[in-house]
């Protein structure tokens, strides 16, 4: 990216020294480090002062007139959704969100259960995020993923990736624009852009592009064709639907899907489960795929949607709120239009948007065991037809996870 357009910049953090009481800030072009500084700790968490120092940091490079494209590379554990929100409400455009990421790889971050603290990666002492749900959703977050060549990737590795991030424009990381792709345009002027540099090719790191939002300029003129990457910097990005496409009521999940030994099974339906049996299941339905997230219902609890997020052996189950059946009317013009209109194209006469709709993904899933596992842990006919008041004198089972 550096090479490819002039008057570009790369913004990194090096969050290794906060242990010290300090954030390292340095900005690099193509010739090597132009800037360095640092940014004090902001109550004992490295990604509190970068967000205290980002946009500022962005806004000089911006006024400074110099910065055609300012690229935002973050460090290892950071996570895309909280800087791009951070550069939104700091008054710039994030115009790309990309994240590289090495095929070959995928499998053993999504298996890596270790948490951040034992890698010396957490971004704060109460960071209690592992290696393997940070890397994920790193991963889904990015419309775009820039794909190193690796020679260790097989047939297998490309699918998983395309099988956990189907929507996303994949671009490989080397690859040159020719005569027909000439569509790319360099920014000028007030203008500063960017993205994610290819970065460690095996940590599937990410970063925000951002714009002035006083608007574009007219493109300086070049000599040759941007590339895909570069011309991926400049698409545009949405940072309100980016988030609605990560909350579990409306999630743009993964389809069905079986290729070159990898499987995605989507399981949705329309009853409620058992708080005790689904609790026991749990480390089985954890550790069946490698990867695996949705949104369920537990019949003691029939108004509150509960988020499901697994990765390496790890399930995160928090509450996401209420489900727009609970609701009263009234309240319906609190809730965003897209969730809205998600309820609306599965609205069930009975339940509502209550549904049971988890996806997993994984080499050599068993999908038959899953399914087997999953309706065995869904109420009776007998149970059910018991009825609302009788489900909620059920065990209440998931209080201890849900710290209740």
């Amino acid at each position: 990216m550096l090479a490819e357009v002039p008057g570009s910049v790369v913004l990194h953090h090096d969050l290794a020294t906060a242990a010290a009481g300090t954030v390292v800030r340095t900005v690099r072009d193509a010739g090597g480090i132009l800037d360095a500084g640092e940014a004090p700790l902001v109550n004992d968490c490295a990604c509190c002062a970068l967000r205290e120092d980002l946009v500022p940091e962005l806004e000089r490079l911006r006024d400074a007139g110099a910065t055609r494209l300012a690229v935002v590379e973050l460090w290892d554990s950071v996570e895309p959704k909280a800087m791009a929100e951070v550069v939104a409400a700091g008054g710039l455009t994030v115009t790309g969100v990309i994240t590289a990421v090495d095929p070959a790889l995928i499998l053993p971050y999504l298996g890596n259960g270790d948490d951040l603290a034992d890698g010396g990666l957490a971004a704060a002492a109460t960071d209690q995020r592992t290696v393997a749900d940070t890397f994920a959703r790193q991963l889904e977050y990015a419309p775009v993923l820039a794909v190193a060549d690796s020679p260790e990737a097989d047939d297998e590795d490309r699918e998983l990736l395309h099988q956990l991030h189907p929507t996303a424009l994949q671009v490989a990381i080397g690859q040159v624009a020719t005569g027909r792709e000439a569509t790319g345009q360099v920014a000028t002027g007030r203008e500063a852009t960017g993205q994610e540099a290819t970065g460690r090719e095996a940590s599937g790191r990410e970063a925000p592009a951002m714009t002035d939002a006083d608007g574009l300029t007219a493109p300086a003129p070049r000599l040759r064709p941007l590339s895909p990457l570069a011309r991926a910097a400049f698409a545009g990005f949405d940072v309100e639907a980016a988030a609605a496409a990560q909350h579990p009521a409306c999630a743009l999940l993964p389809a069905e899907a079986d290729a070159h030994g990898v499987s995605t099974l989507v399981w949705s339906r329309r009853r409620p489960f058992h708080p005790e049996r689904l609790y026991a299941a749990l480390e089985d339905l954890t550790c069946a795929a490698a990867r695996s997230r949705g949104r369920f219902w537990l019949a003691d609890k029939p108004d509150t949607l509960f988020h499901w997020d697994a990765a390496g052996g790890a399930l995160c189950v928090e509450s996401a709120g209420p489900w727009l059946a609970s609701l009263p009317d009234a309240a319906w013009e609190m809730v965003p239009p897209v969730r809205r209109a998600a309820a609306a194209l599965d609205w069930h006469p009975e339940h509502g948007d209550r549904c049971q709709h988890l996806v997993f993904t994984s080499p050599g899933l068993d999908r038959d065991g899953l399914e087997r596992l999953l309706e065995s842990c869904l109420l009776t006919d007998a149970e059910y037809a018991a009825g609302r008041d009788a489900w909620q004198r059920l065990p209440h089972a998931f209080d201890t996870l849900l710290e209740v």
